[in-house]
């Protein structure tokens, strides 16, 4: 049955699948083991940016294709979800007419940017989503009665939904909304494994590896890379949607920062591309660092406090420093990403 559902492509390793289970269950089990609102926080944000991930590994992984209007589909999620609640009120119709507008809109231009970009090669069709993301940010900046500006939108969400709901003295409206957030997740990252796992996904992958040679056996190359860019963008845009559930709130640099684009583009090079279960792997890792790095650099230098260089070394304030040695490190040791090594079997150099 577990073979049906993932379209018979099982972790094939068996330290991958205990990292993909822990990870699985720490995500479950985050309210009741790792207690308070930060912990339940960085654990929504990883479930979130996992599908992210993923829909933009679908996009390169597979099909090969480097677009930087990723996080534009992602905002129009997270719009979608803040206009229509903060306009209807908070209701579960809000959300429902949020998000078929929110995916309609991302289903257009997708199409748009897929017909008239995707003939062009490579770098071009970067350069030409990069400017269509940037345009939309300040779009969404500028149209201030719409989108609330650079303040953004606040908004309530449905009663059920509502930290000020009780179901029992121990769960809240609070984690309901986490654990929705995490059904969705599973869903659409099994929906996404199923897609590439499929003829369709093998298409796409010959697309990756030989474009020429897909196109001189009959396949229609650019009408699969364009579909290609349709599902990713629509799986981007339920990732928006989640933040702005959970977040309540959604902002220019809350979900169309080109950070973000950078970040999903760290975590699949971390995770390994063309996996889809490195999305998982790479998000949890690197949303965790992200997160407790500066604590765990506080707490080293507080301890190295009699060595004045050792502690200036190990300051809180230079933790993008060591994240990027992190990650340079993750590339060098795992340059197929974590997924692809323990895929091989090979065990890094030291």
């Amino acid at each position: 049955m577990l073979g049906r559902i993932l379209s018979h492509d099982l972790p094939r390793s068996r330290l991958l699948a205990v990292l993909l289970v822990a990870l699985l269950l720490a995500l479950a089990f985050t309210p009741f083991i790792f207690p308070g609102v930060k912990a339940l926080n960085v654990a929504a944000k990883v479930i979130v940016f996992v599908v992210l991930v993923a829909s933009f590994d679908l996009l390169l992984g597979y099909t090969g294709i480097v677009s930087f209007a990723h996080t534009m589909f992602f905002g129009i999620g997270a719009y979608g979800i803040a206009i229509a609640s903060s306009r209807m009120g908070a209701g579960w119709g809000a959300l429902a007419v949020g998000l078929a507008a929110a995916l309609a809109l991302s289903f257009v231009l997708a199409l748009l940017v897929g017909l008239f970009s995707l003939r062009v090669r490579a770098i071009f069709f970067s350069m030409i989503t990069l400017a269509v993301a940037a345009a939309f940010q300040t779009l969404a900046s500028q149209l201030s009665d719409l989108t609330g500006g650079e303040d953004g939108l606040t908004f309530r969400m449905p009663e059920l939904l509502s930290p000020s709901f009780e179901l029992t003295p121990s769960i809240d409206g609070r984690l309901l909304c986490y654990w929705l957030l995490f059904a969705l997740g599973v869903v659409l990252v099994l929906a996404m494994l199923r897609i590439v796992n499929s003829p369709f996904g093998r298409v796409l992958q010959a697309i990756r590896e030989n474009e020429f040679r897909a196109e001189a056996i009959g396949y229609r190359v650019v009408w699969f890379r364009t579909l290609s860019s349709i599902l990713s963008a629509l799986f981007a845009t339920l990732a928006g949607a989640m933040l702005a559930v959970w977040l309540r709130y959604n902002g220019p640099d809350t979900s169309l920062s080109f950070e973000i684009m950078l970040d999903v583009l760290l975590i699949v090079v971390i995770g390994g591309m063309g996996t889809i279960y490195g999305a998982a792997v790479g998000a949890g890792l690197f949303i965790v660092a992200q997160s407790y790095l500066q604590d765990l650099l506080r707490q080293a230098s507080e301890a190295a406090s009699g060595l004045p260089w050792l502690a200036a070394l190990l300051s809180p304030d230079r933790w993008l420093l060591w994240l990027g040695l992190l990650f340079v490190l993750s590339v060098y040791h795992f340059p197929t990403g974590i997924v692809g090594r323990l895929r091989t079997g090979a065990l890094p150099k030291s």
